[in-house]
């Protein structure tokens, strides 16, 4: 069980004004050494190492008693200069706020007037724009403060790059590189038909305002404060709850319950932007209801960027400020869908002490070994609507399933199915999951010819923006390095990978059709080599030459289609720096989550149900058992889809305040029982269970999830959700989805060891296959290639 250094829960009782008192003037104590008092330093705010600005909240690690009586013995020093801290009283005891540290590294003392020198912490201190470990920022940068807040950014270059900067009367005045703003706070109330809206500044309470039962059984008025500014370059939002009479500058927190949320979002962008906010994620009025602070930020947004390197900094970061401000939370917890869920799973594996406990909503294990079968969809949409267009085979909705192994349907129909048929392409009467869900997802991945950033037309000088490109790759380069012509290194790998295998072995397409398909394949072309997207991605008009909602422009493909596509490499030391790196999640989840979905397979959803369950094999292979995780589904048919990125649930149907509570009586367990893991200490209701639409519970208990990583009988709720698989699960990959670069092995081993079942091929068969795999055909049950050892 991970166990905190030092806890220090708190309610901030109030700032006082502190002056330690005596003179120590550097020479010999006098006292005896057997008497001098244990008590040593400990940074509460974050780690000694990875402090930004020019303050940190400090405690006193020892007895309460001895803290008591030496109090008014002890001294602070600063890079040997005495300074006069500012202390609160937490819950747990004293919470110390040393300002006045300088940018690179600092020393702090304890001294004890009598006995000298007591403790002392190195500090390494970084500005609040950052970076503090992610490396170089990545530039231009585009600000969005003036469209998001309206509010201007600070001129911080005298160079020719940058964001304008206006003055009051519409006239520039400079350039932003970083998009600073200084912060500032608003007030707001919860109105009596649930909306939001600016509190009176006169004072008065407005006759619309709402009241709240807090977690402590109080009623109060619905207020909130909300702290809005800039860390790490991107924007943050602080929300607690308030008094009426408050001022701006008060961080009072009588109504709040220590219990910390941070609320992480989700969206697929590759950066150069400052984000976009979202009140309802900042302003999340079902926790701030029951007293809980709420902070957010768009650096910890997947639609601003996708690098979670740069986003578990930018977390670090912005909780640090916020207990400086208000002190150190009882816990925290996370919630959070889609990417808001990866981040939650990432930051545990990554940061083991910044997050307590989550909910991950609708969430993958991570977003890079996503694009191993996203990178798929195009290729075998492609396939069967271009290359086997004449295999009516294609023309059923649901066989195409075979091949993607993600759901397929007739109820909705594809878009571009009238112009596919006007140009001569197969069709079918309804769409695979590829379609409305990962349609546009490869090249936002690896076209750096595709993307922009909201704002981007102001950027100056004129044309900046050209330089970007727009890839995952690019994005993430001062992790994934950049290969000998100085290109990022790329992750995406398909050598070896035997499409459609689980459809020849089920009996669903024969052997000629498996070898044509995997013939004619092929793969994508390396970033430096991709040319702009046409239809429907860039342009209007529909055309044999615009026409490309596969990017196959930007494939590999047969010169002759008789000779075999070539097929993608994938970087080795790009791949083992995702892993190196953390972007991978690799199953070491060191809190307790509850993993909870909304059942969306019906509309073809991106969030598909057998993510949850890739994340458990995960950590089951991580850590010998996934008992930290839980998971809930929710029946959501009907699906009313009201933002494809980020579906919302209903409210009746959304157990996620729910879950919090089950994980508040799991934290408290286990603070009242440290020596128990944190599995030995789950609460009653803890446990798997899942529920219809209207939040009616199906089943709950071990085995409810029974059939689906075991060949167990189908469990109560297994049987209610049915899970679907990927293009890498049907080519005999394992349901964890983290294999990049497969393992090969002869076409003649495979011919020999059970890979193609009862399946027998002719002699000119086996020709073909070993000229198509001359390297040999994946070995599934060998790691990743590029997976780091040991």
């Amino acid at each position: 069980m991970r166990k905190n250094s030092r806890v220090q829960f708190g309610l901030v009782a109030g700032l006082t004004t502190f002056m330690l008192s005596g003179c120590f003037d550097g020479s010999s104590s006098s006292g005896s050494s057997s008497d001098q008092p244990d008590l040593e330093l400990a940074t509460l705010s974050s780690a000694p190492d990875q402090v930004s600005g020019n303050d940190v909240l400090v405690g006193l690690d020892g007895d309460a008693a001895t803290i008591a009586a030496e109090k008014d013995s002890l001294e602070l020093w600063l890079n040997d200069a005495k300074v006069t801290p500012v202390i609160r009283e937490g819950r747990k005891g004293l919470e110390i706020l040393v300002t006045g540290l300088s940018e690179g590294e600092n020393r702090l003392e304890l001294h004890h007037v009598e006995y000298g020198p007591l403790s002392d912490l190195t500090l390494t201190a970084y500005p609040v724009t950052g970076p503090i470990f992610s490396g170089p920022q990545q530039y231009p940068f585009v600000c969005t403060v003036t469209t998001e807040l309206g509010k201007q950014p600070e001129v911080d270059t005298q160079g020719d790059t940058g964001f304008p900067v206006m003055d009051g009367d519409g006239n520039q005045v400079g350039l932003s590189r970083d998009c600073t703003i200084d912060s500032y706070v608003t007030f707001v109330y919860r109105t009596t038909g649930g909306n939001w809206a600016p509190l009176p500044d006169d004072g008065s309470r407005p006759t619309d305002m709402a009241t709240t039962e807090l977690t402590d059984g109080r009623t109060v008025d619905f207020i909130v404060r909300q702290e809005r500014g800039t860390i790490n370059r991107f924007i943050y939002s602080f929300a607690t709850l308030a008094e009426l009479g408050d001022e701006p500058e008060e961080t009072s927190a009588v109504n709040w319950n220590g219990r910390l949320l941070f609320h992480f979002q989700g969206g697929v962008a590759i950066g150069h932007s400052q984000g976009r906010v979202s009140d309802s994620r900042a302003l999340r009025p079902d926790t701030l209801a029951k007293g809980y602070a709420v902070i957010y930020s768009t650096g910890t947004r997947a639609d601003t960027h996708y690098n979670l390197q740069v986003g578990g900094e930018t977390a670090l970061m912005v909780k640090e400020h916020f207990i400086k401000r208000f002190g150190v939370p009882e816990y925290t917890v996370s919630v959070g869908g889609s990417g808001g869920g990866i981040q939650q799973y990432v930051y545990s594996q990554n940061h083991p002490d910044l997050l307590d406990a989550g909910v991950p909503q609708y969430s993958y294990p991570d977003m890079v070994t996503q694009t191993i079968h996203i990178g798929d969809c195009e290729l075998l949409e492609y396939y069967m609507d271009v290359t086997d267009k004449n295999n009516a085979k294609w023309q059923t909705t649901t066989n195409r399933s075979w091949l993607v192994g993600l759901n397929a349907t007739d109820d909705y129909p594809d878009p571009l199915a009238g112009a596919k048929q006007m140009l001569g392409y197969s069709t079918a009467p309804g769409m695979t999951e590829c379609i409305p869900a990962w349609r546009g997802l490869t090249p936002l991945v690896m076209n750096p010819a595709f993307g922009a950033a909201r704002n981007q037309e102001l950027m100056q000088p004129e044309g900046v923006m050209d330089s970007v490109e727009w890839t995952h790759y690019d994005d993430l380069r001062n992790i994934y390095g950049l290969d000998e012509n100085g290109n990022p290194r790329t992750l995406y790998d398909n050598v070896g990978v035997q499409y459609g295998l689980g459809a020849l072995l089920d009996g669903n397409i024969s052997t000629s059709e498996f070898l044509k398909l995997n013939a004619q394949i092929g793969g994508w072309k390396q970033p430096s080599e991709m040319v702009q997207e046409g239809f429907p991605f860039v342009g209007s008009t529909v055309s044999p030459a615009s026409f490309d909602p596969w990017s196959s422009r930007n494939m590999t493909l047969s010169p002759d289609g008789t000779q075999p596509a070539p097929r993608t490499q994938g970087d080795l030391a790009a791949i083992q720096a995702a892993y190196d790196s953390g972007m991978v999640f690799d199953g070491q989840l060191n809190m307790p989550v509850i993993d909870w979905r909304h059942y969306l397979e019906e509309v073809l959803d991106m969030h598909n149900s057998h993510q949850s369950f890739s994340v458990r094999q995960r950590i089951a292979n991580k850590m010998g058992d996934a008992d930290n995780q839980v998971i809930w589904f929710t029946d959501a048919r009907p699906t009313d889809l009201s933002d494809p990125d980020e579906p919302e649930p209903n409210e009746e149907s959304d157990p996620t305040v729910a879950a919090l509570e089950v994980l508040h009586d799991w934290l408290m367990n286990m603070r009242a029982n440290p020596e128990l893991s944190i599995a030995e200490n789950k609460p009653a209701a803890a446990v798997d269970r899942c529920y219809e639409a209207d939040g009616t519970l199906i089943a709950e208990g071990d085995g409810v999830w029974n059939g689906i990583l075991d060949n167990e009988p189908e469990g109560a709720c297994t049987a209610e959700f049915e899970t679907y698989s990927t293009s890498r699960i049907v080519a005999g990959g394992p349901i964890e989805g983290s294999v990049f670069k497969c393992a090969l092995k002869p076409v003649t081993t495979a011919l020999n060891d059970d890979t193609y079942g009862t399946v027998s091929f002719t002699d000119d068969e086996i020709a073909r296959l070993t000229e198509i795999f001359p390297d040999g055909v994946c070995d599934y049950s060998q790691p990743d290639q590029g997976r780091p050892a040991g």
